[in-house]
């Protein structure tokens, strides 16, 4: 293949790429609303479009086996395709927590524990997505380590958030009856499950940022 064409063919996956991650960051924002508004409807789209993030994630796994069996690449264009596979299973990842949101989105009342601020932490989440994929665009190291700071933040106000809810739950003295604690707990569940699966999100970020930061620097810093 002429190098003109090969190079061509690493631009193309890297708007890919990006294609895909826009992809994954509408689909979590469309089960960080549904959650908001409690919209069983728009948390069923969520999930059906599921399927829609799987195929572009197999074409994709396809072009960058491809460009290592056809191409051999060396140095830097090896480190980028190689970059480019493990960043789109985070998001391929990403996007399965998504489809969990727009689950939780079908069953819980929110209104259960109006003091923990979901949609704050989907936010800051969406904004590392966001950074780790402009330092993959634009090969900028100092974002990766932005992202990776920012998870400490993530990480501390899910635990606030969880310790919240626990909290409240034990000190709650109106329930009564079996029907008031059984539909509590399922609640304080969906609301717990939905707080991890946005700490993942953000540890998926933290991943795409380190790819990131090997593909432009080799430097595994944030690997390990």
């Amino acid at each position: 293949m002429p190098r003109e064409q090969y190079q061509t063919k690493l631009e193309g996956l890297r708007d890919d790429v990006l294609y895909m991650s826009e992809l994954v960051a509408e689909r979590l924002r469309m089960g960080l609303d549904a959650l908001e508004r409690q919209d069983a409807e728009l948390g069923e789209e969520v999930i059906t479009g599921d399927a829609e993030i799987n195929d572009l994630y197999l074409e994709l796994e396809g072009k960058c086996t491809d460009l290592i069996a056809l191409q051999q690449p060396v140095a830097g264009d090896l480190r980028f395709i190689a970059a480019s596979f493990k960043i789109i299973t985070d998001l391929e990842r990403i996007a399965d927590l998504a489809t969990n949101l727009g689950e939780y989105a079908k069953q819980a009342d929110r209104e259960v524990f109006p003091d923990v601020d979901v949609q704050r932490i989907g936010d800051d989440t969406l904004a590392m997505l966001d950074d780790a994929m402009a330092a993959y665009a634009e090969s900028d190291a100092e974002r990766c380590f932005a992202v990776a700071e920012a998870d400490d933040d993530v990480d501390a106000a899910c635990e606030a958030a969880s310790e919240l809810v626990v909290r409240d739950l034990i000190e709650r003295d109106e329930l009564r009856e079996e029907a008031d604690v059984e539909g509590t707990m399922r609640n304080v569940s969906r609301l717990l499950l939905t707080i991890r699966d946005l700490e993942r999100v953000g540890d998926h970020a933290v991943n795409i940022a380190a790819r990131s930061l090997y593909m432009i620097e080799n430097d595994d810093e944030l690997l390990y």
